[in-house]
């Protein structure tokens, strides 16, 4: 109990040093837009304000009674009713790594942000360490809480901590809502329809589950496929609707919209643009769609992963983890974002990548292996597993 009240002093603090020295810092607003300054700082201070109010009330248990017998009910009423400021933020996650990576082009702000991050009240920390820490908070309070030592699940002690699980579930579920939302609109911007009916592509039920270069056959004698005998499509396919397109040929010819010509992420450019050809298939007719194409062709997309049954085979105590030392922003669709910190249950791996699961909310995906390092202590790994193990159960990932 002691450790969640000191840990939230230290949060706290360093939260209202983000707020005073990155934030309120009017040299570093002039670097950027005020769009960009909103995606950065999201709403910061209503999290800085919900962490004040929760260390004074936890505080003021403390003066009553040096032990702390319990505070299960100040986390209840917190996590219930005062926390959701949190949700907001950590679902602004993919905007604030987005503009980050922007910004970081831009000379002005990288200098301004190292006066900020020489100043001794920083501790010598880089501001991304202080963007990140609401979203570790949240993971971390129902670890501290530690839910396996509670033998009574039908106890009221055991429902005030589930709050917290919660309330982890919410946000993980608001920055996966978010980030369709965003990729929807920015899909939605580069696709042409020409003559045909424009397609409402932006849903809150709709999500892109993979996209991808095939080539499509147009004839077929005897068995024998000839040359010159079908075209290139690109395919986007969602969980509700499958979209073949064809690339939009530009003055000098066109690109390919796939990664392998140098496409940038797919929330912030698709160069070029695609125009719509053969419209929009329904969900029941994905199976015909793609039950005749020829295995090697849907190998066009970049990565696969590993299925149910494989991972089945292992232990997730005999699998590698690896903690992430530099942020990463997913580029495709089967990759993961990463925050800095982050601690991945590697699955697999390729080329330079790892197929991992993230352990704060069992999220899966590709991510490069030069952004990670691996954690060889044994102790640590296999205490990881346990904090997985319980998080997962209380918030029923």
């Amino acid at each position: 109990m002691f450790e969640i009240i000191t840990s939230e002093y230290s949060y706290m603090h360093s939260l209202n040093v983000l707020v005073c020295h990155f934030m309120r810092s009017e040299e570093l607003k002039e670097t950027m837009t005020q769009t960009e300054h909103h995606h950065l700082f999201s709403n910061i201070s209503d999290v800085l304000a919900v962490s004040t109010s929760f260390f004074e009330d936890l505080e003021k248990r403390h003066q009553e009674n040096l032990l702390i017998p319990d505070i299960s009910d100040i986390v209840e009423e917190h996590a219930s009713n005062h926390f959701n400021p949190y949700v907001s933020y950590c679902s602004n996650e993919v905007y604030q790594q987005r503009t980050l990576q922007k910004l970081a082009t831009n000379s002005t702000f990288k200098e301004v942000l190292k006066q900020i991050e020489r100043k001794p009240e920083c501790g010598g920390l880089p501001m991304i360490s202080f963007l990140i820490l609401p979203m570790q908070r949240v993971t971390r309070l129902p670890l501290l809480l530690d839910v396996s030592k509670i033998e009574e699940k039908r106890s009221k002690g055991c429902r005030d901590r589930c709050k917290p699980c919660s309330l982890v579930k919410n946000c993980n579920e608001g920055a996966r809502a978010m980030e369709r939302t965003e990729q929807m609109y920015t899909l939605q911007k580069q696709l042409e329809f020409g003559k045909m009916k424009p397609f409402p592509l932006v849903s809150a039920s709709r999500w892109l589950l993979k996209r991808g270069e095939l080539y499509q056959l147009l004839s077929e004698e005897s068995g024998i496929f000839r040359k010159g005998s079908g075209r290139v499509c690109y395919l986007f396919l969602f969980n509700d609707v499958l979209i073949i397109t064809k690339k939009k040929r530009g003055k000098e010819g066109g690109q390919s919209c796939g990664k392998e010509a140098g496409c940038e992420e797919l929330g912030a450019a698709l160069q070029p643009r695609c125009r719509c050809t053969r419209g929009c298939l329904p969900a029941p007719a994905w199976g015909r769609a793609l039950r005749h194409t020829p295995p090697a062709l849907l190998a066009g997309t970049q990565h696969t992963g590993f299925t149910c049954s494989c991972l089945s085979l292992f232990s997730s105590a005999e699998l590698s983890q690896v903690e992430i030392t530099r942020a990463y922003l997913a580029k495709q669709t089967d990759e993961i974002s990463l925050q800095h910190a982050d601690v991945v249950l590697v699955l697999g791996g390729e080329d330079g990548w790892y197929w991992g699961e993230r352990l704060r909310d069992g999220e899966r995906g590709w991510f490069p292996q030069s952004c990670a390092r691996q954690i060889t202590s044994r102790v640590a790994v296999e205490c990881n597993v346990r904090r997985m193990e319980r998080l997962r159960i209380e918030t029923d990932v």
